[in-house]
């Protein structure tokens, strides 16, 4: 067994730009938002695929409460550089109204093969997400902590729910985010590997193949990352209220926490089949943080708010002992309240029972988002 990985976190939020008297994406954002981003938070800012996106990243910590106050901080500093240019930010996973065919890609030598290479499927992603990064220096454990806790993503999915509207129309969906994520090829759930070396074994034969240039290109809800020493998961939605974002953190850490605790008990968590796990992603995905979900040890549909309970048990000692147990208690109000998703559905109702059509909804929804940006 390797040294006891450090578990550091790091976290990458994706934002959409609307224009402030619209309330529509910003096709083209003047080049100097971005300048102006980077003069005041450094290459913590970066441009996306789709121009109307910019892209945060933490440094690593410790912590989740160190992670939560930088969040708070780039957040404010995106959105005072987008302020003076008329653009406000919003962290949801996708527009309530605007349409992919208007959206224009950065020219990037990058982004121009991935438009060759996949076709509409990359020209359809108007969606943004979260990615936490947790540092595990052993390589097999990397993997081994990866198979564990993947059991665990369909629950930090629903937390995470953001993306309920697509092109004006409710997709009655939580995460719509996924739809549109899963038409491209090499994402969803991971392959159960048996170490580092298959893993490594797995991206050589299809580079050799001409498939892809590097593990870059493997899009999983969550994969050793191909930058740093970590275990990345990918599956979550951008999170509206930073407050949020920590509470899945927290539970992220905590969970990697306690498997490599169990794992030095000789113990480990039960592997099920991916078809289980898929299963109950696509019930967070639909449903999201008030649904259920499949309790794999019993075998019944389960509320979210009992399984959130059921998880605070599980690593309130871990997150006591990582400094963020008032980060992971937070995940009981957002399976009594609902995720983002449900309080844009709730806005969207309110504006409509006051009297708006269908797209003025969708701009309270927007200015609701925004409110929440920074809230």
């Amino acid at each position: 067994m390797g040294d006891r990985p450090t578990l550091t976190l790091g976290i990458e939020e994706e934002y959409l730009l609307v224009d402030r008297k619209t309330r529509d994406l910003v096709r083209s954002p003047d080049p100097a938002f971005l300048s102006a981003c980077n003069a005041a938070l450094g290459d913590q800012v970066t441009g996306e695929y789709l121009q109307c996106q910019v892209e945060i990243g933490t440094k690593p910590h410790r912590q989740v409460s160190d992670a939560r106050d930088e969040l708070v901080q780039l957040r404010a500093g995106v959105a005072q550089a987008a302020e003076a240019f008329g653009y406000a930010p919003i962290a949801a996973s996708t527009h309530p109204f605007s349409r992919w065919r208007d959206q224009t890609h950065t020219r990037k030598e990058r982004y121009d093969e991935l438009r060759d290479d996949l076709g509409q499927a990359v020209r359809r992603l108007l969606i943004c997400g979260m990615h936490i990064h947790i540092g595990i220096e052993d390589e097999d454990l990397r993997i081994d902590l990866m198979n564990q806790v993947t059991y665990f993503l369909p629950h930090i999915l629903a937390l995470s729910t953001s993306s309920p509207f697509w092109e004006g129309e409710d997709t009655g969906l939580a995460s719509y985010r996924l739809t549109v994520f899963d038409a491209l090829p090499r994402t969803g759930l991971p392959d159960q590997l048996n170490s580092f070396g298959e893993y490594q074994r797995l991206v050589a034969q299809m580079v050799k193949a001409g498939c892809i240039e590097d593990s870059s290109k493997i899009w999983w809800d969550i994969r050793p990352s191909s930058k740093f020493p970590t275990v990345e998961q990918r599956v979550t939605d951008v999170c509206s209220l930073v407050d949020d974002a920590a509470a899945i953190a927290a539970v992220y850490q905590s969970l990697m926490a306690y498997l490599y605790r169990l794992r030095t008990l000789n113990q480990r968590w039960r592997m099920y089949p991916n078809t289980l796990i898929a299963e109950n992603r696509w019930q967070a995905q639909r449903h999201g943080a008030r649904g259920k979900l499949i309790d794999q040890g019993h075998g019944r549909m389960a509320n979210m708010a009992d399984l959130m309970e059921e998880l605070i048990e599980l690593l309130s000692p871990d997150a006591e002992a990582l400094g963020c147990k008032r980060e992971l208690l937070h995940i009981r109000r957002i399976a009594r309240e609902g995720s983002s998703a449900d309080r844009q559905r709730a806005t969207y109702r309110a504006a409509l029972d006051g009297g708006a059509d269908e797209h003025e909804a969708c701009v309270a929804v927007v200015d609701g988002l925004v409110a929440e940006f920074t809230a």
